[in-house]
């Protein structure tokens, strides 16, 4: 397939609907996004890709399709454009298809091929089950990955008939699997039971509860770092930042979630981030839509200050810290541009991590993210 082909699945941007006939100021992103709108954009120099895909029945509800991917562009699209050598397009939104299954298809091929040109594909989606062909866009590439997923709960309630609580088990334990590991981040304990987590566990994955991760964002960066695929749902941003959420009113706070969008900008290996969610109609002056558009906006972010990194092979831009711990001689990376840290594991090959790790190591002990890489590899 190629990208002329993808307009079939889509539908095109009508960018006098979006800013109610006004247009936007040549200051306003809207201005600089290039557009599926009467043919199929040039993505060459392209370094952020937005696709809408407001599919709902995997929740349940009663309508097929949200809006929601415009009313988060409305108000992405209106926000002050700050990152000149960031450059966006927007492909549309995917076709509502005639099943559930049908719309998983035509986004898993659209992803896929994106992805395949080394595009960064952003996902305004429906409900959270839309991340299963955000996954299986990886598998048409035979790509082996690993995955972050934020959100409240852990969707592998088997006592549900519903995709959106229980797309995880799919994602994680069906054959063929592309999964090398798994993180969540943002589970809150009461929503969760605790045997799930034990089995979360005995697959080897990681869970990070809400509580902790707020006690140290900065731990969460190599985890994102790490991973090639980023979906995140509004359940973990408390109701407060967006009012769509009805689940919980505890979570994140609205900085706290665009802080994580920005590292997933700053990411070399993030390939595909989902946001999903957002019900328009649930929403309360629009703060919801406003808040994901400033998620977007700090992904931008990411992007531009990953932009400023140097290749790990370039020693002179990184400070090098030879440790050993344990009876094992590992190598520590700082970088002098951003400050980020990695650790060599023992086949020569290095993770992200973080100075806490450095600290440990330092220590004479074992860092737990080196440790449960080692296990993996």
């Amino acid at each position: 397939m190629s990208l002329d082909t993808l307009v079939d699945f889509l539908e095109p941007i009508n960018i006098y609907e979006l800013s109610d006939d006004l247009g936007y100021a040549d200051t306003q992103l809207g201005s600089h996004i290039v557009l599926n709108e009467d043919s199929f954009p040039d993505l060459t120099n392209i370094d952020m890709v937005i696709i809408g895909c407001g599919e709902m029945r995997g929740a349940g509800l009663e309508h097929t399709h949200t809006d929601a991917p415009n009313a988060i562009r409305k108000e992405f699209y209106s926000l002050f454009h700050w990152h000149k050598n960031v450059h966006i397009a927007d492909v549309g939104n995917i076709k509502c298809g005639a099943t559930l299954q049908d719309t998983y298809a035509a986004l898993k091929s659209v992803v896929s091929e994106l992805i395949e040109q080394n595009k960064r594909v952003i996902i305004l989606g429906g409900s959270h089950d839309v991340s299963l062909a955000q996954y299986h866009a990886y598998g048409n590439l035979n790509q082996i990955i690993e995955s972050v997923g934020v959100d409240a709960r852990i969707d592998l309630n088997l006592n549900s008939v519903l995709p959106s609580d229980n797309f995880l088990l799919e994602m994680l334990c069906g054959t063929p699997n592309y999964i090398r590991h798994y993180n969540h981040i943002g589970f809150q304990s009461y929503l969760v039971h605790p045997s799930m987590l034990e089995t979360i566990d005995k697959l080897h994955f990681d869970c990070f509860r809400v509580g902790k991760v707020k006690e140290n964002m900065e731990e969460m960066e190599p985890v994102i770092r790490n991973s090639q695929m980023l979906s995140f749902d509004i359940a973990a941003i408390q109701h407060a930042y967006a009012p769509s959420n009805r689940l919980t009113p505890n979570g994140f706070t609205g900085e706290e979630a665009c802080t994580l969008m920005q590292y997933a900008g700053m990411s070399p290996n993030i390939s595909s981030i989902g946001i999903y969610g957002h019900i328009p109609n649930y929403d309360e002056h629009e703060l919801t839509a406003k808040q994901i558009s400033q998620m977007l906006w700090y992904v931008m972010d990411g992007i531009y200050k990953g932009k400023q990194e140097a290749a790990l092979d370039n020693n002179n831009e990184f400070n090098e810290f030879h440790l050993a711990f344990a009876d094992v001689e590992t190598t520590f990376l700082q970088s002098k541009r951003t400050g980020r840290w990695w650790i060599q594991l023992p086949n020569g090959k290095y993770i992200a991590c973080s100075k806490q790790d450095y600290l440990i190591a330092a220590s004479n002990e074992i860092p737990e993210r080196w440790m449960r890489a080692v296990e993996r590899s």
